[in-house]
């Protein structure tokens, strides 16, 4: 029998790299998603167009984060031997405007989580989503897993709050629960409203004539970068661990927006500086200025490292927003 995996947030990014991942390794995957009035699978549509039928193993399946009765009925059905708790409202900026509902669901989320898994599958390897947001201002530098916390902004309380449930509940009930603690990680799958992409997408269209300028705010916050795809297969090695434990993933490199912003205009040939300007609404009320992690216990005790650079990522992303976009205008359907 195939290991059976669930995937909340399986229509993000991370949920798309993810499942194509465990497909690939012959897991049964099933998808926590939300009912919407439009389609948001296209980043799994990958795994639909496989050739080897590998979405004859993916299941979707209707739910919320915000609902306990629905998430232990998901688990105690699909009786999962791997849960990856992805599924957040993800966007820091925007927690500051729905810090309620940020608490609520990246969370108090994780709770019913981990209530319905100990109470119906207690054996179940977790993994929880953490974030380098937890770590705000920062203490150290770089920043490692014995960093303390310093969270500045509600998505980073909210998950500061789910990381040590985690922590409570390996403790308390002997389950197999570990974070990831994932510093910043991108891909031509970033969402639109994330920075990296908004800059990338914006590059294509201003490269072609269809857009002027593209509106940003602190272009001096430091981020550490990384390819997502790489990031999700340090998930799956985290709950392959004989124990569960908490690991930074990171590649231990600092870069600003504006660096960004060079080498994705500089891929199309040209100025960023011609473009580019500052909008007083998209800097945060509490800003977060410099995030590198070092991920040297995940290097020694899984055997992960990044390998894709900086230069490269963000070549990666613009060549392939640059391609979207001509589809799009040829009326042409294009995969990321």
């Amino acid at each position: 029998m195939p290991k059976k995996a669930l995937i909340t947030g399986i229509t993000g990014q991370d949920g798309s790299y993810l499942s194509e991942l465990l497909l690939g390794k012959g897991y049964e995957v099933h998808g926590l998603i939300r009912r919407a009035s439009t389609f948001n699978t296209e980043r799994l549509d990958a795994v639909y167009q496989d050739p080897h039928n590998s979405a004859a193993h993916l299941f979707l399946h209707y739910g919320d984060l915000a609902d306990s009765a629905s998430t232990f009925k998901l688990i105690d059905s699909v009786k999962p031997d791997e849960v990856y708790h992805l599924g957040a409202q993800s966007h820091v900026r925007v927690s500051f405007d729905v810090p309620e509902y940020t608490a609520d669901i990246t969370g108090t989320g994780t709770v019913r989580l981990l209530e319905a898994i100990r109470q119906s599958v207690p054996k179940c390897r977790f993994y929880q989503a953490s974030s380098s947001e937890m770590y705000g201002l920062v203490q150290a530098v770089p920043q490692t897993e014995t960093t303390p916390f310093y969270p500045r902004s509600p998505y980073g309380c909210a998950k500061v709050f789910s990381y040590w449930l985690v922590v409570n509940y390996r403790e308390s009930y002997n389950m197999h629960a570990s974070n990831g603690i994932l510093f910043n990680h991108e891909s031509p799958r970033r969402g639109e409203t994330f920075v990296t992409r908004k800059i990338t997408r914006a590059v294509a269209r201003i490269a072609a004539g269809v857009q002027e300028k593209l509106y940003l705010g602190n272009l001096d916050s430091k981020r550490d970068w990384g390819y997502a795809p790489e990031y999700v297969e340090a998930q799956w090695m985290i709950l392959q661990q004989d124990n569960p434990d908490d690991y930074v993933i990171a590649t231990n490199e600092t870069h600003t927006i504006r660096e960004f912003l060079e080498v994705s205009f500089g891929r199309v040939g040209l100025d960023y500086q011609k473009y580019v300007e500052i909008d007083p609404r998209y800097f945060r009320p509490a800003e977060v200025d410099l995030l590198i992690g070092d991920p040297a216990k995940a290097k020694k005790q899984l055997g992960w490292a990044p390998k894709t650079t900086f230069k490269e990522l963000a070549e990666i992303m613009t060549d392939a927003d640059v391609a979207l976009l001509k589809h799009e205008m040829s009326g042409k359907n294009f995969r990321l």
